[in-house]
């Protein structure tokens, strides 16, 4: 490999890690929703997988029945976690043109 290639390789590392950077800062922002009991438990997930809200209904808040609440918060942010990871794939895809890279994955 010459000095030529060497430079170019390095460029285009750059703009790699660049563009990372700003796929970053647009995952904080870009929010998911999960649901769970037919919209009466919602979780809000940003793409960094940060958890922003729960919002349930209060006609599935029993007291009598706590395990079933517990299991449809379960659920609502498992379903919102799946969707921000499947908008981090799709954004990682992006950057790479499709190539799985091994080790270059999001930092988060």
């Amino acid at each position: 490999m010459n000095k030529g290639d060497l430079g170019n390789m390095m460029k285009q590392l750059q703009k790699m890690q660049a563009r990372m950077e700003e796929i970053q800062a647009e995952l904080e922002k870009t929010e998911v929703e999960g649901t769970a009991g037919g919209g009466m438990v919602k979780a809000k997930i940003n793409g960094k997988l940060d958890l922003l809200e729960i919002a349930i209904d209060k006609e599935v808040v029993n007291p009598d029945d706590v395990e079933m609440l517990q299991d449809l918060i379960v659920a609502a942010v498992n379903q919102a976690k799946q969707k921000a990871q499947e908008m981090q794939a799709s954004q990682m895809s992006q950057l790479t043109g499709g190539m799985n890279i091994p080790g270059l994955n999001l930092p988060f």
